[in-house]
């Protein structure tokens, strides 16, 4: 049942736990499109379920329902078509009390729930009523809910504030792959790959597995990016705006932000992006944000402002294939060598930098362990002096409750990596802001994070602390 999911192990354990509670379970399971909801789903229960049926992407309430009745039937419901999502549900109650009389648990797969929620459609206080009315007196009635639609999945039902508040007993937020995921993914396969040629592929498309399904192990990254991206009919060319259509109504006022963002990798304050974007609406803003984050395009990020105690917060676009896209595909000729070409050039390099460093970003939990802090309680923020004089910036720290920050240097190389005085210099310099600039006593760590380690050489001592990419893929 479980061997053809990669990953997963813990949202695996999840399930196997509420399915043997002995009470009713309600499960939203939520996520970016293309992260793997209904496949982990499909494979644990082997579609072994009591009732199950999937909203049409942009489907009208008549099909909506004429979908639902359609499923209610394959699972041998006898009676009228459901006129209102009322009746849909009192039909549904009616077939699932025939399978509970078997004493066995019923499972019920509702996906892509969004799209049965049309305008005035009434589902979601229908489905309230049907829960709080019956399901949740059914110990063996275990509801599993899912869709794409995050920001709708988080209002509606986990959130919500109506029939359906604090109903929710668990909630499952599926991530992307982690690298170590992404190459047990790609080895699955019987991809020839090295950890960097990994890495390659998951700076561009990050660990989203229908994305990952894509590449060829005949292939090399490059070229597997070349055919997807830039060839005339590539499929990650003309995913981009299918994917933000496919979560919001509006994709507009979310693409412009994305937009906007995708040109700032430091990130923005919600004051800056507000004052970029214009208008008044702050409110409206703080959703179109929350949506993002919810989404996983999006990492919310304390930060520390010089002479400022408190934390504020930095906004930064994190999704991979989002930034790829950004960076390269708008600027690029649909030539299927392009990515090819690039290699070793300056743009490229400069990007290679940049997307380690937000690897490293996605990877915190790896980085602990490697620096022997794992069960430490931490947090992790970015730092930026507005000192115009000596202005100072630093992605990552890790701050500890034994009263030590892990000061990240972040580094890409394909072989050692050097430490020159110049570098070294900076290091000292950067620790020194920053010690000024938040006037703590905790002790400073200035930790290196390379690819393949640091070379010999007259700095290399001087730094403590050190991680590279092996231990990025560490579970």
């Amino acid at each position: 049942m479980q061997n053809s999911i990669i990953g997963r192990k813990e949202e695996i354990a999840l399930l196997e736990k509420y399915m043997s509670s002995n009470h009713s379970e309600f499960i939203a399971i939520y996520g970016r499109r293309r992260v793997g909801k209904t496949f982990l789903i499909r494979q644990y229960f082997q579609n072994q379920f009591a009732f199950d049926m999937t909203g049409i992407i942009e489907g009208k309430k008549a099909e909506q329902m004429t979908a639902f009745g359609h499923a209610l039937k394959q699972y041998g419901y006898k009676g009228r078509k459901p006129a209102t999502w009322l009746d849909a549900f009192f039909a549904l109650r009616g077939l699932l009390e025939q399978k509970l009389e078997q004493g066995k648990p019923c499972v019920v797969f509702i996906d892509e729930m969004p799209c049965l929620d049309t305008p005035k459609s009434g589902f979601v206080h229908a489905l309230g009523h049907f829960w709080n009315s019956w399901a949740a007196w059914q110990a063996e009635i275990k509801l599993i809910v899912c869709g794409s639609a995050t920001s709708w999945m988080v209002r509606n039902i986990i959130d919500n504030h109506g029939g359906l508040h604090d109903r929710v007993t668990h909630e499952i937020a599926l991530k992307p792959f982690t690298l170590s995921e992404t190459e047990e993914y790609f080895q699955s396969f019987g991809f020839p790959w090295s950890r960097l040629s990994v890495l390659h592929t998951y700076m561009a498309v990050g660990g989203v597995p229908y994305y990952l399904s894509l590449f060829n192990p005949d292939e090399s990254p490059a070229q597997g990016i070349d055919r997807l991206f830039f060839s005339e009919n590539g499929e990650l060319q003309k995913e981009y705006r299918r994917l933000f259509a496919s979560l919001f109504r509006n994709p507009e006022p979310y693409l412009a932000v994305i937009k906007l963002l995708a040109a700032k990798p430091s990130g923005m304050t919600r004051e800056e992006i507000r004052e970029q974007l214009g208008g008044n609406n702050n409110g409206h803003l703080g959703d179109l944000l929350t949506d993002l984050v919810y989404c996983d395009f999006l990492r919310k990020y304390k930060v520390r402002e010089k002479k400022v105690k408190t934390n504020s917060s930095i906004y930064k676009l994190v999704d991979f294939y989002t930034l790829f896209y950004h960076s390269f595909i708008g600027k690029a000729s649909m030539n299927t060598s392009y990515w090819t070409r690039l290699q070793g050039t300056p743009i490229v390099n400069t990007w290679l930098g940049l997307a380690y460093e937000r690897v490293c970003m996605a990877h915190v939990s790896q980085i602990k362990r490697a620096l022997g802090i794992g069960g430490v309680v931490t947090e992790a923020y970015s730092w930026r002096s507005k000192d115009s004089e000596h202005p100072a910036q630093i992605d990552l720290l890790i701050e500890r409750a034994d009263k030590m920050i892990n000061l990240c240097e972040i580094k890409y190389s394909e072989t050692e990596y050097s430490l020159s005085q110049e570098e070294y210099l900076n290091i000292g310099r950067r620790v020194e802001s920053f010690r000024a600039a938040i006037q703590t006593h905790y002790g400073i760590v200035p930790t290196l994070i390379t690819t393949f380690g640091l070379s010999r050489g007259m700095y290399a001592d001087s730094i403590h602390a050190s991680v590279v990419l092996d231990d990025l893929y560490s579970e």
